[in-house]
């Protein structure tokens, strides 16, 4: 199998992205590394801390690399971990790649965290890859009404290239109109304008774009046209096996069987993950 940097370097230059998706349960995971096998895809999976905590991070990894070891192209991601002690933990246990959220702190903290775990990951697994993040990514992971949106969150290339060039990072989580989570009573916009100043600035660094739920699919591949290598999807998908799973239950309120109804959630996730990976251009890269 091909390395996960391979992979970046293949989607930089061939203008297409890895898709990314979290999961919490195993039928999640399964749905995701199946549906991106059939459609021979590479394909990145993630726990934030909080999905970390439930699912186990030696759990995980262990999960994970049980698909590895079948021969199927999956990588694991610890998701937007912002402590040194999540982080750090992640890395011992044997996450493929990190991505260390210290953009809420001054950029010279940022700077500063994002520097120490590049060094400590490299010193345990030259093979690990870590993502940092600069700019401030608004909402959450979660349907929400409004979220403001300014300019002044966004990623500043002469920042990006200075955060870059200080930390070693392989790859940068960005901000050019992009939030977490979805929005019901507002348009997201990408500006891509910006991002095009970001690519100028760091032209070697494969860029992230967290946030996409919600996000017109044009706009999401004009950006991959543009420079991003790697798209984050996650409450599209809670909420489509949520709503999924509570009509199943709905409709067999007797059925006490796991494997039954959540059978319906899962099929629906493998049909989302082919759609995204559709859009995102990695369909037949393996």
């Amino acid at each position: 199998m091909k390395t996960l940097k391979q992979y970046f370097q293949e989607a930089v230059s061939g203008k297409w992205a890895i898709g990314h998706f979290n999961f919490s349960t195993a039928d999640q995971l399964k749905a995701f590394v199946e549906a991106a096998a059939e459609v021979k895809s590479p394909i990145m999976v993630g726990t934030s801390e909080g999905e970390a905590d439930f699912v186990g991070r030696e759990q995980a990894v262990a999960l994970v690399k049980s698909y590895q070891n079948e021969g199927y192209t999956v990588f694991l991601n610890a998701d937007h971990h912002k402590s040194w002690e999540t982080i750090k933990a992640a890395i011992d246990t044997g996450y493929d790649t990190v991505l260390i959220d210290a953009s809420k702190l001054p950029f010279e903290e940022n700077i500063e965290l994002t520097k120490r775990v590049v060094e400590y990951a490299k010193s345990i697994n030259p093979e690990i890859l870590v993502e940092g993040e600069l700019g401030y990514l608004r909402g959450s992971s979660e349907v929400q009404e409004k979220i403001e949106i300014s300019q002044a969150d966004y990623t500043k290339p002469e920042e990006a290239a200075d955060f870059v060039a200080r930390t070693g990072v392989d790859r940068l989580a960005v901000v050019f109109g992009n939030i977490h989570g979805i929005v019901t009573e507002q348009e997201e916009h990408l500006d891509i304008g910006h991002l095009k100043k970001i690519v100028q600035a760091v032209p070697e660094t494969p860029l992230v774009l967290h946030g996409a739920s919600g996000l017109p699919a044009d706009e999401i591949k004009m950006a991959i046209q543009n420079g991003i290598a790697n798209v984050h999807i996650n409450t599209e998908l809670r909420v489509a096996y949520h709503d999924t799973l509570h009509e199943e239950l709905e409709k067999e309120p007797k059925e006490t069987t796991p494997y039954k109804y959540l059978k319906p959630s899962y099929e629906e996730m493998k049909r989302m993950i082919k759609k995204y990976l559709e859009l995102f251009g990695s369909v037949g890269k393996i």
